[in-house]
């Protein structure tokens, strides 16, 4: 391969890139750089945001995130030459931009309850099976449908020209191009995965505007050079698989083995498979399965599980107590205690933020079960229902499938967490291999190599990713 390399993209065998990856809790701007052989990355800009309320309205500080993303890819581009820069971000929200392309307001957050009051009608007047045989995706109360029809009576919808997905919103302030990318459209359950079109019916039986709806782009698509930014001005934006778990999943080096499953680890946990196809039998829908796209033709046969969510509002539950606690503190604590009881992680008790802790032990009150009364006891419950939960999904992804599951490997953040992975691999029976953590970062310039010239495809970007990554690989405890 090495070889082969080199003699095929001699021509720039060096190249810088910059990836912007959006995170629900926190953002980084990094450079990727690819030296013919591997893809490295430099992390230049962090910075953390959160959720503000708005009156009644949970929201994010886009203000905050654009001026970040501003800095850190100034920060970027004073350390590089860039051939290009791409986005990604977390899936399902949006920004409503107007006639003369101004934002009409911050963006809401998917954890604001305006959906409480459209999610089941809308599934009830339109048709469960009609919706996921249209779109195959998971039926979850913040998907962007959901959100849109919650909007669909206020001033700012009518005056809309267009929704944007979040990476996309970025290509707009930077480029003033109004398009969609295709992995991130699958996201908001309004998307055809077979025709890799907006679903025309769904969106008429919905009753939303048709015209709102931009032209959908593929990843790997130069969206323009970036105007009205000083001296960004000029880099070519490129669009990756812009839904951040699209990225993640492009930038794991899975094996070509239809048995081999990804969890992307983090805020949430995306457990699944690589497929060539969507599934969206009544097996598949009973199942709430999701077919979200990836990138270069690939389908990511996935379902959204709780994530480390859980830990984070547990740790912020204590700290306002006066109890500041770090996850490697948790996770010393949670080593040195013996508790059994495991959660359904997956409750919709569990989406919203605060008093984590107090709706756990009602859990468990509720389901005759010991509670946790510690924060060992409390992380190890957590961690052993996360593990128990990825199990089941996986059981079901396979069987329906038709594949055996023969490893697991778990990417982002939550691959270090040692005693999670362990714990994966004695539930699920199989070797869990850790890494890489900064995967959504390697797929973001992944895809922009490739764009470039500088690599033919998927696999060979893989292996590049490949060459700069160690892992560890747990296997299942013999008791």
């Amino acid at each position: 391969m090495v070889a082969w390399l080199l003699h095929s993209y001699g021509r720039r065998m060096n190249s810088d890139y910059i990836a912007v990856d959006l995170g629900a809790t926190s953002g980084r701007v990094a450079i990727g750089r690819f030296d013919g052989v591997a893809i490295s990355l430099e992390i230049v800009h962090r910075f953390t945001h959160e959720v503000i309320v708005d009156g009644a309205v949970r929201r994010w500080d886009w203000t905050h995130i654009y001026s970040e993303v501003v800095k850190g890819i100034a920060a970027a581009k004073a350390k590089c030459d860039p051939i290009s820069i791409s986005f990604d971000s977390w899936a399902v929200d949006y920004g409503l931009i107007d006639s003369s392309g101004r934002l009409l307001e911050p963006v809401v957050s998917y954890r604001d309850s305006r959906t409480d009051l459209t999610y089941l009608p809308t599934i009830e007047a339109v048709g469960r099976k009609a919706i996921y045989e249209a779109t195959g995706i998971q039926f979850l109360p913040f998907n962007t449908l959901y959100q849109l029809i919650a909007e669909s009576d206020t001033a700012n919808y009518r005056d809309a020209r267009c929704f944007l997905l979040l990476p996309d919103l970025m290509n707009f302030l930077f480029t003033g191009v109004y398009s969609t990318e295709i992995t991130n459209a699958s996201t908001t359950q309004l998307l055809n995965p077979n025709s890799r079109s907006w679903d025309e019916n769904l969106i008429l039986h919905s009753g939303l505007r048709r015209n709102i709806f931009t032209q959908l782009h593929e990843p790997g698509t130069a969206i323009g050079p970036v105007v009205g930014h000083g001296e960004l001005d000029g880099i070519q934006v490129v669009a990756c698989a812009s839904h951040d778990t699209a990225s993640a999943i492009a930038g794991t080096p899975l094996v070509d083995s239809g048995g081999q499953a990804y969890i992307s680890s983090g805020t949430w946990s995306l457990v699944g498979i690589e497929n060539s196809a969507p599934i969206t039998n009544s097996k598949a829908l009973e199942a709430n399965l999701t077919n979200e796209l990836g990138a270069y033709g690939t389908v990511r046969l996935l379902k959204n599980v709780a994530g480390m969510w859980l830990m984070e509002e547990c740790r912020r539950d204590w700290a306002a107590q006066g109890l500041s606690l770090s996850i490697p503190q948790l996770l010393e604590l949670a080593e040195g205690t013996n508790f059994s009881t495991t959660i359904d992680p997956n409750d919709v008790r569990f989406i919203a933020p605060g008093g984590m802790p107090e709706r756990i032990r009602q859990w468990c009150v509720e389901h005759l079960l010991d509670p946790p009364t510690s924060p060992g006891e409390f992380t190890l419950c957590i961690l052993k229902s996360l593990a128990a939960a990825y199990k089941s999904t996986l059981d079901t992804i396979m069987e329906l499938s038709g594949k055996r599951l023969e490893s697991i490997q778990i990417i982002g953040g939550g691959s270090q967490i040692r005693l999670l992975n362990q714990l994966t691999a004695d539930i699920c029976g199989v070797p869990v291999h850790a890494g890489p953590v900064e995967a959504t970062l390697y797929g973001n310039i992944a895809v922009q190599v490739i764009a470039a010239g500088l690599l033919p495809n998927l696999t060979a970007a893989r292996e590049a990713i490949a060459a700069n990554v160690a892992g560890e690989t747990f296997f299942p405890s013999k008791h």
